[in-house]
């Protein structure tokens, strides 16, 4: 199969016969394609993926459809998202080196990628997280992450021509930009068609949508998202787009990528956390989960804390692109200078993720796409005196992101509500 076929979409029991000359496939699995065996595991809200196992091997092979899966072919979607997923993961791979799966094969015709497969133990960080599971690792290796790719990817750091050309690259993933513009910045803070929420909620929906301070606030917040093309962004960075085990955390699932404000990763990453912390009541049939409450708000406290520390050591070590240069700093003996300019960064990019995690928050409960953590609570009272919460919480956070001045602040915020008796 190669790109100069017309687009068709696999399934587990053509996927053989069209990939059984696949090189690098047949490398890694086993040529023998009578041995193998493909099952479509696909969850998400867009994509095809299979697993194909063979005589030596496994490989995942994720392809793009021509329409959102969540909806269906009413709501057509470009193939070339795929495209923006090849380039985001080999982008990734070079800054965080370890961080994504390996790659093996893109075919852009036919919207697919071949990669590694993250046999179990991995698991979707979501799930384990609603399991009850404390991974040792998640906020050490996400910080990293999040440090080395958003630093990496923006003026700080390129040669300002290859910045500008990657810019230019990525600017065409225009259809995956406006599925954020609009599903996560505006739909939920009104009647939107595709919106839905537990109905339990409606009274708190109604209060919420007709919150003005809070919907100028999410506009100004889309209004930096779109203009502020600062670094490459994951672009989709949340609990449901990471693979761990108890030593290994991989992010997967960068077809949103695009260039954006760095706070737009972390804060939608750290509103994840905080949406799982008010979702544990909900997962209590085997026992409290008072260790696991402390344990995500130690998670969002470890996370920043390493972000910050990460982003400050390349700031020191590898500031080399156009923006806050050392020759007019370090090299004119003005080390204080750019700790000075270090200060004003890290502060801007902590005030606006609190912003995105707090819209993140509602969508994820107001819009069309929800998170497991709460879904999976079959209780609808139950489920909505949860979620009620974390919309409290997510409004708090964005409207009054500029008078919060620690992490430590937004977890004490954080447990006050969830303690609350009631919506």
């Amino acid at each position: 199969m190669t790109g100069k076929l017309p687009f068709e979409a696999l399934s587990a029991e053509t996927l053989a016969t069209r990939l059984g000359t696949n090189e690098a496939l047949c490398a890694r699995i086993g040529r023998d394609t009578t041995h193998w065996k493909v099952r479509e595991v696909g969850d998400g809200n867009l994509n095809l993926v299979f697993i194909v196992e063979g005589a030596s091997g496994a490989a995942v092979v994720k392809q793009a459809l021509p329409y959102v899966r969540l909806v269906g072919d009413s709501w057509p979607l470009p193939l070339k998202r795929s495209f923006f997923e090849y380039h985001a993961l080999t982008r990734q791979e070079a800054r965080a080196p370890g961080s994504v799966p390996a790659i093996y094969h893109f075919d852009e015709g036919q919207a697919l990628i071949i990669m590694e497969y993250l046999a179990p133990p991995h698991v979707i960080l979501r799930r384990a997280l609603i399991e009850g599971r404390q991974l040792p690792n998640i906020a050490r290796d996400i910080g990293l992450f999040m440090a080395r790719t958003l630093f990496r990817g923006s003026d700080l750091s390129m040669v300002t021509k290859d910045r500008k050309a990657d810019l230019a690259l990525f600017a065409d993933n225009v259809e995956l930009c406006d599925i954020t513009e609009n599903l996560v910045f505006s739909d939920p803070y009104f009647d939107a068609k595709m919106n839905r929420h537990t109905p339990q909620l409606d009274s708190v929906v109604a209060e919420l949508r007709a919150d003005r301070d809070l919907k100028v606030e999410a506009q100004r917040l889309k209004h930096i998202f779109a203009a502020n093309a600062e670094t490459l962004l994951h672009g989709d960075l949340h609990s449901g787009s990471i693979m761990v085990t108890d030593s290994e955390t991989r992010m997967i699932d960068p077809e949103f990528a695009f260039y954006g404000p760095m706070a737009f990763d972390v804060g939608m990453l750290l509103a994840n956390f905080w949406m799982s912390f008010f979702s544990q009541r909900g997962h209590e049939e085997k026992g409290k989960r008072d260790a696991m409450r402390a344990y995500l708000l130690g998670v969002t406290a470890e996370t920043w804390a390493v972000f910050r520390a990460e982003f400050s050591h390349l700031w020191r070590s590898e500031r080399t692109g156009m923006l806050y240069q050392k020759s007019l700093f370090e090299d004119q003996g003005d080390r204080l200078g750019a700790e000075q300019a270090l200060d004003h960064v890290l502060h801007q990019i902590w005030t606006d993720l609190l912003g995105f995690a707090g819209i993140e928050v509602h969508r994820r409960i107001l819009g069309l796409a929800h998170n497991a953590d709460f879904e999976t609570i079959a209780d609808e009272e139950l489920r909505a005196s949860y979620e009620a919460k974390a919309l409290k919480f997510g409004r708090h956070i964005a409207v009054n992101r500029r008078q919060i001045h620690s992490i430590d602040e937004v977890n004490t915020l954080a447990a006050l509500i969830e303690q609350e008796s009631s919506i």
